[in-house]
């Protein structure tokens, strides 16, 4: 089991924590990554696009001009794609543009994208973030004294917490339970309070 140094805010050592090898110290199989996140970008798609087929715009019906004699193309009515106010020929319609993603397979990314972070040194463990006000300044300075440009601060519940980081322009703050593969590989550092990783181990190894 990996053993990690634990920090407090102003980056003095406090201990140690072992990590649970079935969750921090996987193979990372990049395969898992791909499906997983495609999944999560595809639901967060609206999905709402629609345009109007030639049934549903308004207009006649009836023939643009009989069938022969006129020496024109013949023609049906003006509804169609290529008459101006006609209906579009296969435009987009309303569709979900997520995929389904065994619960197993989630999980695994998860610890996959986890256990990248800790076996590139990235993982940074805090024995508690608990910050007195809201404050961003105050945050953004812990941040510097880690010297994190761009990193992922877990916890559990922490409403100071996730206040103080609704304004930095590139860390973010996540609840452990709202963990997920995307947010994980997009930050360069993952941050977790000893109380998130204790969280985070009994809901993936259950």
């Amino acid at each position: 089991m990996p053993v990690v140094d634990v920090y407090n805010l102003d980056r003095k050592k406090v201990g140690t924590v072992e990590l649970n090898d079935a969750v921090f110290n996987v193979e990372v199989r990049e395969h898992l990554f791909h499906e997983v996140v495609r999944s999560q970008l595809g639901s967060r798609r609206a999905g709402t696009a629609k345009t109007k087929e030639r049934g549903e715009v308004r207009g006649s019906t009836a023939k643009a001009w009989k069938q022969k004699g006129t020496g024109r193309a013949r023609q049906g009515n003006k509804k169609a794609p290529h008459w101006k106010g006609g209906g579009v020929a296969h435009g987009p319609r309303p569709r979900n543009f997520g995929t389904k993603v065994n619960k197993k397979t989630v999980r695994a990314a998860l610890c996959a994208a986890v256990s990248r972070r800790q076996q590139e040194g990235r993982l940074i463990v805090l024995d508690k973030f608990e910050l007195s006000e809201i404050k961003t300044k105050h945050l953004s300075s812990v941040l510097t004294t880690f010297e994190i440009g761009k990193g992922l601060i877990v916890d559990i519940a922490n409403e100071n917490l996730s206040l103080s980081a609704r304004n930095l322009p590139k860390s973010s703050y996540l609840a452990v339970d709202g963990l997920n593969v995307y947010d994980v590989l997009k930050h360069e550092t993952l941050l977790m309070t000893q109380a998130a990783i204790e969280q985070l181990e009994g809901r993936l190894t259950q």
